[in-house]
């Protein structure tokens, strides 16, 4: 099933309407939309989104992979991949960067509202760290991340929740976690949260095709996995790299594209894209941010949140040299 929203009779015959809008949304080939600059494609204002942090440094010297806010806590958190080099407690080598990837072993930093670190974990194979999430449980914060990384692609293969505790080294086998396998034999799992209302985003693949699927949280957590929606990744046939996701509301946002490079060079305008897909109805809108960041190297995106404090959607953006990247948070209006 292309779109699966588990409503009455009625809802599922006015989204069966509404089907056409999404497929009109999303063209055939990138080459038939838009213009050389845009190939595929886009509506909405592409205002330049206003700069909020820039060149924080992580623990390590690897790329933010994505990252959440904790209001009421005054923090943020941050997932990358462990650096190259490093040997663990335990371990009996050190590995390289690419090992790690591979491994699944995360770095989690909290940082200061200001970009200051101020504590980490380490997450050893639980996968690649494309998005994450935050809950207040009554007893602090619960972080979402993926879980379980398959060894053939460093990704994950369930979700998982715990408490950050400043130093500590969890592994994927760890008592500590509470696990949710809602797609049995499914890989690329990643998990954000609404943090305006009790929901979780997760995005998951099988057979290769990416979906996405909105859930209630409660429910999620404990254990019952019936969706409220269900449907295959709008512009997955872009062909362009996931670079994170966010829920608000009935919206889901996506973030795509890679960093400069000689086939994406800058005076492109680079190749990242914003995606906002309402999940009842299927329309699916796509703003190209051409101008934001632009002048960063090597401007890969990387992570896609909805601040609480102000109902604005932040983008994150590498910076700096291979080893030693750092990041910058720039936001959008929610649209």
């Amino acid at each position: 099933m292309a779109w699966s929203v588990p409503q009455s009779r009625t809802r599922r015959d006015a989204l069966k309407l509404a089907l056409p809008a999404l497929s009109l949304a999303l063209p055939a080939t990138p080459a038939l939309a838009g213009t050389a600059r845009d190939p595929y494609g886009t509506s909405g204002p592409t205002t330049p989104g206003s700069p909020w942090l820039a060149g924080v440094r992580l623990r390590y010297g690897t790329v933010l992979q994505s990252f959440a806010f904790d209001e009421p806590h005054k923090c943020l958190y941050a997932l990358q991949i462990v650096g190259g080099g490093v040997r663990l407690a335990g371990e009996k080598r050190a590995y390289t960067h690419a090992e790690r990837a591979l491994r699944g072993d995360l770095c989690l930093n909290r940082l200061s509202l200001r970009g200051t670190l101020t504590g980490s974990m380490l997450l050893k194979g639980f996968g690649h760290g494309g998005a994450m999430g935050v809950e207040q449980d009554g007893k602090g914060s619960r972080l979402w991340t993926e879980w379980s990384a398959n060894p053939a692609s460093g990704y994950g293969r369930g979700v998982c929740s715990f408490q950050f505790v400043n130093g500590r080294v969890l592994s994927r086998t760890s008592t500590r976690l509470t696990v949710r396998t809602p797609v049995p034999g499914s890989t690329s799992n990643s998990v954000t949260l609404d943090q305006s209302r009790p929901r979780l985003l997760l995005r998951y693949k099988v057979d290769g095709r990416p979906r996405f699927a909105v859930h209630d949280l409660a429910r999620f957590a404990a254990g019952r996995f019936r969706p409220l929606a269900d449907f295959a990744q709008p512009g997955a046939r872009f062909d362009l790299p996931f670079q994170g996701m966010a829920l608000h509301g009935d919206t889901v946002y996506q973030l795509m594209g890679s960093g400069y490079g000689s086939d994406n060079p800058p005076e492109s305008g680079g190749n990242v894209y914003l995606g906002r897909t309402n999940w009842r109805t299927g329309e699916t809108h796509y703003v190209f941010p051409g101008d934001t960041a632009a002048h960063l190297s090597p401007r890969e995106p990387e992570g896609l949140a909805v601040r609480p404090a102000d109902q604005r959607l932040y983008v994150g953006f590498t910076q700096g040299a291979s080893g030693h990247r750092r990041f910058s948070l720039y936001s959008e209006e929610l649209r």
